[in-house]
C-alpha cells in the first residue's frame, strides 16, 4: 500500500503556506565583528530576518525606522549605552519587543534586565539563541496587557 501525493499542485500549495509565514525580525547589537557575522549568518539560515549594528545608538535608529521582533543584545557595548539600558530603552519604544541578553563577562541584575527577557551566557550556540529569540518572541507578547 502507498501515498500518491500530487506532483505539481501539492508542493506549490505547501511553498505557498510557508512562505505566508513571516520571519521574526531580529536585531543583533554586537561589537565583536566576528561574532555578530557568525551569528547573522547562521540565525539567517534558520530562517530569521537579522539586521546588524555595532553600539545602542545605531540599535535605537534602526529601531525608530524599521520594524522588530526581537532586540539580541551584548550586554558591553562601546559608546556610553550598555545592552541594559539600551533594552529598557528600546522597549518603552516597542513595548512587545521580545529581547534576549548575551555577555560573557555578566548577567545583568534582575533590576536591570526588562521583564521577560531571557539571558545566554556566551560562548553559545547560534541554533540554541535561534530557539531562544522565538521563544522571547512569544513570551513577550504573552506579557503585554492588550
Amino acid at each position: 500500500m502507498g501515498v500518491t501525493l500530487p506532483s505539481k499542485g501539492w508542493a506549490a500549495a505547501m511553498g505557498k503556506m510557508f512562505s505566508d509565514v513571516a520571519p521574526i525580525r531580529v536585531l543583533i547589537v554586537e561589537d565583536e565583528f566576528l561574532i555578530c557575522e557568525w551569528v547573522a549568518e547562521a540565525l539567517g539560515e534558520q530562517g530569521f530576518a537579522v539586521h546588524t549594528v555595532s553600539n545602542a545608538r545605531d540599535a535605537l535608529r534602526h529601531l525608530a525606522s524599521a520594524p522588530v521582533d526581537v532586540l539580541f543584545t551584548d550586554i558591553n557595548l562601546p559608546g556610553g549605552m550598555d545592552g541594559a539600558a539600551l533594552a529598557r530603552r528600546a522597549r518603552d519604544m516597542m513595548p512587545e519587543l521580545g529581547v534576549v541578553y548575551a555577555s560573557a563577562r555578566r548577567m545583568p541584575d534582575a533590576q536591570e534586565r526588562v521583564p521577560g527577557s531571557i539571558f545566554v551566557p556566551k560562548p553559545y550556540v547560534p541554533t540554541l539563541v535561534g530557539r531562544l529569540l522565538a521563544s522571547a518572541r512569544k513570551s513577550t507578547a504573552a506579557c503585554v496587557p492588550a
